[in-house]
């Protein structure tokens, strides 16, 4: 008797499995970075400016007359900046993460086979790979400091800290020297392994881990830091032409920020043409918003609801690159269902 085939749920959803809290920034000295707790909050401050006309005109407004009257009307704006003290040469970035157990199972779904099937399937990849792969990729990313952003660039000394937490009090810690960690390659230094450890054992649920990660970045004193910008849709209730984060006033960086520096994993992308991007962030599509490209097409069969619908529902394998994809999607959390 031939059984029914297995079809993809039309209610999925899977919640993330790497929980960022928000970024703090602090301000303080190098020398003084075991006493940071007294170190203050940078706040946000406005600044009004006056700029001058310097984006690319339409051809029909490139005479010289107009460019004239253009340039006496001055481009005032009104802009949110955040920056160090003159007496402070350090900026330290603080956050914790939550390493959850139950990669793949769903939140929600609404078809009892396709669940089944699905949980068969991650338990069978976890247990010829486990998380291994996947968690040195996201210890790799805090260590080196990628989820600084901008904050990194330039800087003169980067340092990281890691410490899990048990009952509030610190059990194991880990220092990296940032700025000695490629943001493109995926190290495994003795000290790195053994956070891939333990989030590894998080993930497979064996350890609650509670990670908290302060980074300090040698800046130079008085210099700008850049919290995470608010998207404002309604601007002309503030306006402000760049409004930033904050948390009661300590500039801040926004948890998704966090999370899509620590995803950005996914080096088993298609790249036919060349490009010399380094890991992207773990996304459905491959997208790079910056580059204004998806580098995993539909029709490449690459993209994330492909490989899975394939895997789950035809009993088609992917290679092993794109197990890891996939299940780090899962990780990532979405909704995925797939409509009638």
């Amino acid at each position: 008797m031939a059984t029914t085939p297995v079809k993809t749920a039309s209610v999925l959803a899977f919640e993330r499995k790497l929980d960022p809290s928000d970024a703090l920034l602090f301000a303080g000295n190098w020398d003084q970075r075991d006493n940071s707790a007294d170190w203050q909050g940078i706040p946000i401050r406005e600044k009004s400016i006056r700029g001058t006309i310097s984006n690319r005109l339409k051809t029909k407004d490139q005479d010289p007359a107009k460019l004239d009257a253009a340039i006496e009307n001055p481009n005032l704006q009104t802009v949110d900046i955040a920056a160090l003290p003159s007496d402070a040469d350090t900026l330290m970035v603080r956050f914790t993460l939550r390493v959850l157990a139950g990669a793949g199972t769903p939140s929600a779904c609404n078809d009892s086979d396709y669940r089944t099937k699905l949980l068969n399937t991650v338990a069978s990849y976890t247990e010829q790979y486990g998380f291994s792969e996947l968690a040195g990729r996201y210890a790799c990313n805090l260590a080196n400091g990628r989820f600084l952003w901008r904050n990194r660039m330039g800087a003169e000394q980067v340092e990281v800290v890691v410490s899990h937490l048990v009952e509030g009090k610190a059990t194991k810690r880990w220092t990296f020297d940032a700025l000695s960690l490629s943001l493109r390659q995926f190290d495994s230094s003795d000290n790195i392994a053994e956070l891939t450890r333990l989030i590894a054992d998080g993930l497979a649920g064996k350890h609650h881990v509670l990670l908290s990660v302060t980074a300090f970045v040698r800046m130079g004193a008085g210099q700008e830091v850049f919290p995470s910008q608010e998207l404002i849709l309604d601007k002309g209730s503030s306006g402000k032409s760049k409004t930033l984060y904050h948390v009661s006033n300590i500039a801040g960086i926004h948890s998704q920020k966090i999370g899509n520096a620590l995803r950005t994993i996914d080096t088993w992308y298609p790249n036919d043409s060349g490009d010399a991007l380094g890991p992207i962030a773990v996304e459905p599509y491959g997208s790079v918003t910056t580059e204004g490209k998806a580098y995993r097409q539909p029709k490449a069969k690459m993209d994330f609801y492909t490989l899975l619908d394939n895997w789950v529902t035809e009993d088609k394998v992917p290679a092993l690159e794109q197990q890891h994809f996939v299940m780090a999607t899962l990780i990532r959390g979405g909704v995925f269902g797939k409509a009638d």
